[in-house]
């Protein structure tokens, strides 16, 4: 499998060697819930609350599910993502979530139209309890790694997976709340008043 290790340059801060790729969490563990606190984005509700217990009792997406969590992570692939036609929808679904394989878990949902590694990363997210996190350039870039898109390939995501799913557990968070707090740290990490008066009330230090 090819590598595209300079994709990933080295930072500070907390570490992890996987698959010969380094993730360097760009700020303290304890902010982590500070981060997350700051994260807001309208569609959440319905894609965590509504769809994702409905796929997960089900087995699978329907394909207006599947529209739903698509332009929930990239709303620009909806004309492809619409060409899938719902029965496609249901069997690809069907197999990702039941398989024990996770290569084949992943790998076969960028078979349908308008499906990139970052957004079967998400229907995972939401098709399990969990389990799995997003890959997402503003993830990747809280963790030390930019200009990753073109080395997206399953020994990414596995290495990304892993190392996410320790972070959490080590921090005692969920997948979600730590897949919040890595896209807002990316998207505003020079918030400092606020976040000193976050600690300084919630007595994270």
């Amino acid at each position: 499998m090819r590598q595209h290790t300079s994709c990933f340059p080295y930072r500070h801060y907390v570490s992890a060697h996987m698959s010969n790729h380094t993730y360097s969490l760009q700020f303290p563990e304890h902010e982590i819930p500070y981060w997350a606190s700051r994260y807001s984005y309208s569609e959440d509700e319905k894609v965590e609350k509504i769809i994702g217990p409905a796929v997960r009792e089900r087995g699978n997406y329907t394909k207006s599910e599947f529209l739903a969590v698509c332009h929930w992570k990239s709303p620009r692939t909806q004309p492809l993502c619409a060409k899938n036609s719902k029965e496609y929808v249901i069997d690809v679904t069907r197999t990702s979530l039941a398989s024990n394989n996770e290569q084949l878990r992943i790998e076969i949902l960028t078979l349908l139209h308008g499906v990139s590694w970052p957004t079967a990363s998400a229907i995972l997210h939401f098709g399990f309890d969990n389990l799995y996190p997003i890959l997402d350039f503003r993830a990747l870039s809280s963790l030390g790694i930019n200009d990753a898109t073109s080395c997206l390939n399953y020994e990414v995501w596995h290495s990304y997976t892993k190392y996410c799913q320790k972070l959490a557990n080590k921090n005692g968070v969920t997948l979600r709340t730590l897949d919040r707090a890595l896209w807002q740290y990316s998207k505003n990490p020079t918030d400092i008043q606020v976040m000193n008066e976050f600690f300084a009330t919630n007595h994270y230090r």
